[in-house]
């Protein structure tokens, strides 16, 4: 108001910048946006977190069940029985075709399986070098030896069960080739139960 009392005359431009930010600094406004902006990236980081629980939880969940599924599968298998051969332990048992003379009994009940597990042996290592074994002789008073009979042959292999039916039958077929080199077609025996050495008569 003037001195008269009566109120002052502001212009309406004055009066517009007066009041445009009346009680609003622009300082306030920042501190308003940037709450705003703090918040919206709080959130957004509890979303993040939220999301990275829920994924954690579900990859545990799954090892989890993954790990069940191979115990059971082991349990019913029976990959728990450690008594149990491991397939490559599986052992091989040959069941000789050939006909077999035991000299020192009127029958081959007394035949020990050993001795007939290393017959079948013998068989199947000449069968895979293309010979046909025939026959086979335990000798009387032996507990070992063992005489193999081919077919086309007419001398026969003197052979001993301590020693591994492979190689015995090796040096059988070596000697074979080198009576064959010299032009000898026949023998009495050929003797290949020392390891090492081969001799034929």
């Amino acid at each position: 108001m003037n001195e008269g009392g009566q109120p002052k005359l502001v212009s309406r431009r004055e009066h517009k910048k007066s009041t445009l930010r009346q009680g609003r600094t622009i300082g306030a406004k920042r501190e308003r946006l940037e709450t705003a902006n703090e918040r919206a990236a709080a959130r957004k980081k509890d979303k993040h977190k939220k999301t990275l629980r829920v994924t954690t939880s579900i990859i545990l969940f799954a090892v989890f069940v993954a790990v069940v599924v191979v115990l059971v599968i082991t349990f019913v298998s029976g990959g728990g029985d450690s008594s149990a051969p491991a397939p490559s332990e599986y052992v091989v048992t040959y069941n000789p075709t050939i006909e077999i003379i035991d000299e020192s009994s009127s029958s081959n009940d007394k035949i020990t399986s050993h001795m007939k597990e290393y017959i079948g042996q013998v068989e199947t290592a000449f069968k895979e070098k293309d010979y046909k074994p025939i026959r086979a002789v335990i000798p009387v008073g032996s507990i070992r030896e063992i005489h193999f009979y081919l077919d086309g042959y007419n001398g026969y292999f003197k052979m001993i069960t301590d020693r591994g039916a492979g190689v015995s039958v090796e040096d059988a077929d070596r000697m074979l080739r080198y009576l064959d080199e010299q032009g000898k077609t026949e023998f009495e025996y050929i003797d290949v139960r020392i390891d090492g050495r081969a001799f034929w008569r």
